[in-house]
C-alpha cells in the first residue's frame, strides 16, 4: 500500500513528539478527519510509555477544574482549606487533547500558554497557595473549515509541530509506522547526550528570518525537532536531513513570505569532491551557507501557494481572536449572555447570586468566624462573600460595504469587487448580521441598500450598481460614516469595508478638481480617527497605490492591497481581515 507524503510526515511528527513531548510543546493538526485522527493518536500512544497521562480538555472548563483550587466539600467537612489538583497538573508528563482548538477563548488560551511556558501551575487563593508541576504537551486540532477562525495565535506559536492534513483520506494512510516504542525510548535516552552543531542553529535562524518569521520560538523549536530527529535515527549529531525535516515541520507553516528563488539562468553550485574536514563517519554536516539555502528550499516546497492570501492577512494584524461562529463585539453583562465567571458584589438589579462561588469565598474564613462569633453554626456567610454571575454576549454586526463604482474602478476591479461583496453578503447572512451597500460615483454617493438581513435584496442592490464617472471619495466616506454611526447608536457593532483605488477626482461640492478632491477625502477620513468604528480599506488598483495607503492611515483603517485578485481571493482576504477588526 502506498503512503501519501502528508501521512508519512504526520507519522514522523508523531514519533518526534513521542521523543520530546514537553520540549516540543505539542502539535497542531489541521483538517484531519476523525478516523485518521484516531489512527494518528493510536500511533502516538503506542510510541509513548504505557503510563503516560492522556486527558481531553472539555470545551467549557472552569478555572477550578483546569488549574485546581479549593475542594469545597472537603473544606466544609474539615473546617480548613483543602486544595485539589487541576486537569493540567493531572497531565504532568503526558498529553492534553484540545478538540476544536479554533473555538478556544483568549482567556483559556492564555492560561494554557502560561503553563506551557512555565511547566507548572501556580495557585494563590484565599487561605492557601499551591504550585503543581505540569510539564505537558498539547494536541490541538483544527477542523480546517474555510471561513472559521484559526486557533489563537498565542497558543499556536507555542506548539512546535504544525501540519495541514486537509484532503487526506483513509486510503492514503499506510499500515504502520517504521518506528517502535523501544526505538523511541532509546531515542529519548539518547537525546540529552546529543551534540548541537552551531552551523545548523545559524542556518535555522537565517532560514526563519528569510521566511519572515518574527517569533523567536520558531528556530528554537526547529532545533529541538532536528535534535529529536537525530536521536530517533540513532545519531548524536544533527545532520542536514534533520534540519530539513525541521524546516518542513516548524518553519514552513509559520512562513510569512516566500523568499526569492535563484535566478533561472543561474548554474547549480559545483559538487564538492571531498567531504568537509569536520564530517564524522556517521554524520552528514554541511557548511552553514549551503545548509541555509537547503532549509529555505525545503520550507518553500512545503508551503501551499494558496496560503499567500492568508499570509497577507497575518501581516495585517495576526490571526483573529475568539472562537468560530462568534460575531460582533463582546459585551459583558450581569443579566444576559453566556456565563464567564463571577464577580464580587451583591445580587441587585437582576444580578444572580452564584451560590457555589459564594461558599468557596466564605469557606477559608469559617474557623476564624466561629471563634469570633463563639457559635458552632455550620457555615457563616457575610456580605463580602457574595459572588454574582457575569455574562458575556455578542452584539450584532452591521457590515457597511462602500463600493467605488467610478470609471477607474470599473476599468480595474469593479466586477471582482461585486463578486467578492456577494460572497461576503452570504457570510453575513449566515451569521445573521445586517448588511448595507452604498456606491459612490459621478457627483456623489448613493445608499443602495439600508441595513438589512435580506440576502436577495442585497444582491439586487449590488447588481444594479452601475460603473463609470468620477470618484467622489469624500462623499463616499461621509455616507459610510453616517450609516456606521447610526448602527453604533442602535447598539450594533459597525464594520465598514471600503473598496476603492483611492484616486479621488471629484470634490465634496461635485466639482471636478483632483487636488481639492484629495484634500476633501483626507479631511473626511480624519473624522474616523479615534471614533471606534472598525474600518478596512481594500486597495483594488492593479498596483498598490500610495494614495490609498495614506487614506487608510489617515482614517486609522486596516490597509489591504490585493492586486490582480479574483473575487474568491478578495472575499477570503476581506473575511479574515474583518474578523481581526471586529474581534480584535
Amino acid at each position: 500500500m502506498n503512503i501519501a507524503p502528508g501521512w508519512a510526515l504526520a507519522q514522523h511528527a508523531a514519533a518526534l513528539l513521542a521523543v520530546d513531548p514537553a520540549g516540543l510543546g505539542g502539535a497542531l493538526l489541521r483538517g484531519l478527519s476523525p478516523d485518521l485522527r484516531e489512527r494518528w493518536e493510536a500511533l502516538l500512544r503506542g510510541l509513548l510509555p504505557p503510563d503516560t497521562p492522556w486527558r481531553t480538555l472539555p470545551p467549557h472548563i472552569g478555572d477550578e477544574r483546569l488549574l485546581g483550587g479549593l475542594d469545597l466539600g472537603a473544606t466544609l467537612r474539615q473546617a480548613r482549606p483543602v486544595a485539589q489538583r487541576g486537569l493540567l497538573a493531572e497531565c504532568d508528563g503526558g498529553l492534553l487533547r484540545v478538540p476544536q482548538a479554533q473555538q478556544l477563548g483568549a482567556a483559556l488560551a492564555a492560561r494554557l500558554a502560561a503553563v506551557l511556558d512555565d511547566g507548572e501551575v501556580r495557585l494563590a487563593r484565599e487561605g492557601f497557595a499551591r504550585c503543581d508541576p505540569a510539564r505537558l504537551a498539547l494536541l490541538a486540532y483544527d477542523d480546517g473549515v474555510e471561513g472559521n477562525d484559526p486557533p489563537p495565535a498565542a497558543l499556536a506559536d507555542r506548539l512546535a509541530l504544525q501540519l495541514d492534513l486537509s484532503g487526506l483520506a483513509w486510503r492514503d494512510a499506510g499500515p504502520s509506522a517504521p518506528w517502535t516504542a523501544e526505538a523511541v525510548a532509546a531515542a529519548r535516552e539518547r537525546l540529552p547526550r546529543l551534540r548541537t552543531d552551531e552551523a545548523a542553529l545559524d542556518a535555522l535562524c537565517a532560514a526563519a528570518e528569510a521566511l519572515g518569521i518574527a517569533s523567536s520560538r520558531a528556530p528554537w523549536f526547529a532545533l529541538r525537532v532536528a535534535r529529536a530527529a537525530a536521536a530517533l535515527d540513532g545519531r548524536l549529531t544533527v545532520a542536514q536531513a534533520d534540519a530539513e525535516l525541521a524546516a518542513r515541520l516548524v518553519l514552513a507553516p509559520r512562513a510569512m513570505r516566500l523568499p526569492p528563488g535563484p535566478p533561472p539562468d543561474e548554474a547549480p553550485p559545483p559538487e564538492r569532491s571531498e567531504a568537509p574536514e569536520r564530517e564524522n563517519a556517521g554524520d552528514q554536516t554541511v557548511e552553514a551557507g549551503t545548509l541555509e539555502d537547503r532549509l529555505i528550499e525545503a520550507a518553500r516546497s512545503s508551503i501551499d501557494p494558496r496560503l499567500l492570501a492568508q499570509l497577507q492577512i497575518a501581516r495585517l494584524g495576526g490571526a483573529p481572536r475568539g472562537g468560530a461562529g462568534k460575531r460582533g463585539a463582546l459585551q459583558r453583562s450581569l443579566l444576559r449572555g453566556r456565563p464567564i465567571g463571577t464577580l464580587a458584589g451583591e445580587p441587585r438589579r437582576g444580578a444572580r447570586l452564584n451560590l457555589i462561588d459564594t461558599l468557596r469565598a466564605a469557606a477559608p474564613w469559617q474557623p476564624l468566624r466561629r471563634r469570633e462569633a463563639r457559635c458552632a453554626a455550620a457555615v457563616q456567610v457575610r456580605r463580602e462573600d457574595f459572588r454574582v454571575t457575569r455574562h458575556q454576549m455578542h452584539r450584532r454586526t452591521t457590515a457597511v460595504f462602500a463600493v467605488d463604482a467610478s470609471g477607474s474602478a470599473a476599468l480595474h476591479r469593479l466586477a471582482e469587487a461585486k463578486g467578492a461583496v456577494e460572497l461576503l453578503l452570504a457570510d453575513c447572512y449566515v451569521r445573521r448580521d445586517q448588511v448595507a451597500v452604498l456606491g459612490f460615483r459621478g457627483a456623489g454617493a448613493e445608499l443602495l441598500l439600508p441595513p438589512t438581513r435580506s440576502l436577495p435584496r442585497a444582491k439586487r442592490a449590488l447588481a444594479g450598481l452601475p460603473g463609470g464617472g468620477g470618484t467622489p471619495l469624500a462623499a463616499g466616506l461621509d455616507a459610510a460614516w453616517v450609516v456606521a454611526d447610526a448602527a453604533r447608536r442602535r447598539g450594533d457593532t459597525p464594520l465598514v469595508v471600503l473598496l476603492t483605488d483611492g484616486r479621488a477626482n471629484i470634490a465634496r461640492d461635485g466639482s471636478p478638481d483632483r487636488a481639492r478632491a484629495e484634500q476633501d477625502a483626507l479631511a473626511s477620513a480624519a473624522r474616523w480617527r479615534g471614533a471606534g468604528i472598525a474600518a478596512l480599506l481594500v486597495d483594488t488598483s492593479p498596483r498598490p497605490d500610495p494614495r490609498a495607503r495614506a487614506l487608510a492611515e489617515r482614517m486609522q483603517a486596516r490597509y489591504l492591497p490585493l492586486p490582480m485578485a479574483e473575487a474568491a481571493t478578495l472575499s477570503a482576504a476581506v473575511r479574515q481581515a474583518s474578523a481581526v477588526l471586529v474581534r480584535g
